[in-house]
């Protein structure tokens, strides 16, 4: 229990708003992505400063609450709002400032890809940010950040350059290759463990009109689609990046697709995509030259708000025939039209970093599969997250003893530790050292990770 006037005191020392259970924007505001997470937070504090970040963290020390952080909310885990604690909510904390000159950008942690994207492509820049554009920058950086450009340019946590963030005793450090090393080390990939980033400075990229949008097949083509996309992915350079697909189409026929990302000269684009253009005959054929931002929404329609999620992931290496067969069987038999699988492509330059060089580890020519269940009624939980489980399990014999940790559920504890790798043991150092008691938890936790 708090008392009243430490509540009062509280809310004074904010400059944002402080809600409980029953204000109007309660409710509205504790919702995150995925429909099954309903959890209730004591307090929720949207911020607007670091300085309120500096005072939620400082109350719930004293008050002995959890906390949780939230950017976009656009994690399928849930993990970015405890339940009985404190919500330090970010999402008002939207400010980007662009040097065009220096090709920098600094941006606070309440933007979503969208927001960013569209100050950076103002000047004509951008650097890699994730593949669904209601996503929060936060989040997908302090992960690692897969996306379209990391090919090219890297993973999200590759471009970062500084960082402010408030660690566990409420104190604002600034983080970089020669402040604070350590931190900043973890903060490339060890997610949320190490504090609250307030504030991210990205290298940026000239990044005009792209070759974007995808090609689709009836399922039946699987096997041949697959087979192909797997010679495509492991040979293709590094201004393209193309990932796969076994979903359902919006008038309810199953398909496959890949998708592309190209952002080199469109005409060298055009050729290297021919292979792919005139592979077997398409159901509908997407690709063409549009503007960075719209590559960057074109799958938004497939994860709206609203629905219930569980998902599973894991890396691999190489597409082969077993796999395929593992796919398209669990594909075929789908208990919701809104389940996909997924192969999101990680290669050249996010690759070619060393293993240590950042927390996050997985630096190889690889994709991460995704076994995305998404469906509509609570009634139907439990087949949907049965056929996830069950897929993952069958794909386990072919996928790396890696795990990528923006995609690992709330339930799953038991991977964090193969989401570090080798550098698992000096994150755990790390997080000793910023924050000795743990009071950052409620993320993939490595101080409790098995």
């Amino acid at each position: 229990m708090i008392d009243e006037s430490a509540l009062a005191d509280f809310g004074s020392a904010v400059r944002g708003t402080v809600l409980v259970p029953g204000d109007p924007a309660y409710d509205e505001t504790r919702q995150v992505f995925n429909a099954m997470i309903e959890h209730r937070p004591v307090l929720i504090a949207k911020c607007v400063s670091a300085g309120d970040v500096i005072a939620c963290v400082g109350f719930a020390q004293a008050h002995g609450l959890p906390v949780s952080a939230r950017g976009g909310g656009h994690n399928a885990s849930g993990k970015s709002v405890a339940h009985g604690g404190l919500l330090i909510d970010l999402a008002s904390m939207k400010s980007c400032r662009v040097d065009p000159a220096r090709r920098t950008v600094r941006a606070e942690p309440g933007l979503t890809l969208a927001e960013f994207d569209r100050e950076c492509q103002a000047f004509g820049l951008a650097t890699t940010m994730g593949a669904v554009s209601p996503t929060g920058i936060a989040g997908l950086t302090l992960g690692g950040g897969l996306g379209w450009l990391c090919g090219k340019y890297g993973l999200a946590c590759d471009n970062l350059l500084s960082v402010d963030i408030v660690t566990a005793e409420g104190r604002l450090r600034t983080a970089n290759s020669s402040e604070n090393a350590d931190l900043f080390w973890a903060v490339r990939g060890g997610g949320a463990n190490v504090g609250i980033v307030t504030s991210f400075e990205y290298r940026l990229h000239q990044v005009g009109p792209v070759l974007g949008g995808g090609i689709f097949f009836p399922l039946t083509k699987a096997r041949r689609v697959l087979g192909f996309y797997d010679e495509l992915a492991r040979g293709c350079p590094d201004e393209l990046s193309v990932n796969a697909a076994l979903a359902t189409a919006t008038d309810g026929t199953p398909v496959v697709g890949i998708s592309v990302g190209w952002c080199g000269a469109l005409d060298v684009g055009e050729r290297i995509l021919k292979p792919l253009r005139t592979l077997e005959t398409p159901i509908a054929d997407m690709i063409r030259p549009m503007r960075y931002v719209d590559l960057q929404r074109a799958g938004d329609a497939n994860f709206p708000r609203g629905r219930r999620h569980y998902w599973k992931a894991g890396f691999q290496r190489r597409l082969d025939a077993a796999p395929i067969d593992v796919v398209i069987d669990f594909a075929a038999r789908r208990p919701s039209r809104y389940t996909r699988i997924s192969f999101q492509q990680m290669h050249g330059a996010a690759a070619r970093v060393a293993t240590t060089e950042t927390a996050f580890a997985h630096r190889h020519d690889q994709w991460e599969v995704q076994m995305l269940s998404q469906w509509a009624a609570a009634a139907d939980d439990e087949q949907n997250i049965r056929w996830a489980r069950d897929l993952y399990a069958a794909m386990g014999p072919h996928l790396e003893h890696a795990v990528y940790v923006n995609m690992l559920g709330g339930d799953e504890s038991d991977r964090v530790r193969e989401a570090y790798g080798r550098n698992y043991e000096r994150l755990v150092a790390i997080k000793a050292a910023y924050d000795p008691t743990n009071f950052f938890q409620s993320n993939q936790n490595v101080a409790t990770a098995t």
